[in-house]
């Protein structure tokens, strides 16, 4: 979807932008191959050169590091997911159906798009589920989060909420009601796959449908809907 959507992510996460050349998208390209393939803990430069044909020192005129490239890509999925919600939602002046129908797209977000040939975005969210937690849980999160490194989480975050607020604008904790609903929404896909006892989803392969109706069934429940 690189070719479709080209979301201003914070320059502090790339040293050259990768969207403005032909190499930089390559990059991110077969970086969501590689990491999806070996998992971010065997992921080196150099793995990802030797798959590129090309050279470390080259992907370092990108990015500083492994972990900002991760940031970025992860980055990259919540804008991709933020333009699908809005431009699905837009049109739809019921705030709970408005609020079920993001709780859809969010819970169907592992679905690659067909139309879109850059950029495999199933392969990007199953690296989201399982690696998108190291990108904060690091002893320089206060500093990633004042460079601003997890904005596009936010403005995700800010666009359910406000739907969360105009169906029940004195529930108390919409913050907190959010934040679960995006993080349950992947950890439980995860745990269903790989740690079923935490997940109640008999059958992986239909796992997001038991995850849909948790977090309708959550949200609604908390909001008194």
């Amino acid at each position: 979807m690189i070719s479709h959507l080209h979301p201003e992510l914070n320059a502090k996460l790339y040293l050259r932008d990768p969207q403005a050349t032909g190499l930089g998208r390559r990059i991110i390209t077969e970086s969501v191959k590689l990491i999806d393939a070996i998992g971010f803990e065997h992921f080196t430069f150099r793995k990802l050169a030797q798959q590129m044909g090309s050279t470390e020192a080259s992907l370092y005129r990108y990015f500083e590091n492994k972990h900002r490239l991760l940031v970025y890509l992860v980055s990259w999925h919540w804008a991709w997911l933020r333009h699908q919600i809005r431009f699905h939602t837009h049109n739809v002046a019921d705030p709970a159906g408005r609020l079920r129908l993001m709780l859809n797209i969010i819970t169907r977000a592992h679905r690659d798009q067909p139309a879109t040939t850059d950029l495999d975005e199933a392969a990007l969210y199953r690296i989201v589920v399982a690696e998108a937690s190291k990108t904060y849980l690091t002893r320089e999160v206060d500093q990633g989060n004042d460079d601003g490194f997890f904005q596009e989480y936010k403005l995700l975050a800010t666009d359910v909420l406000a739907a969360v607020q105009e169906l029940n604008p004195d529930y108390p904790y919409p913050h907190a009601l959010v934040s679960t609903v995006l993080e349950a929404a992947r950890q439980q896909l995860f745990f269903a796959q790989h740690m079923p006892v935490l997940a109640d989803a008999p059958d992986p392969a239909t796992a997001e449908n038991n995850v849909l109706f948790f977090l309708d069934h959550l949200v609604f429940s908390a909001l008194g809907k």
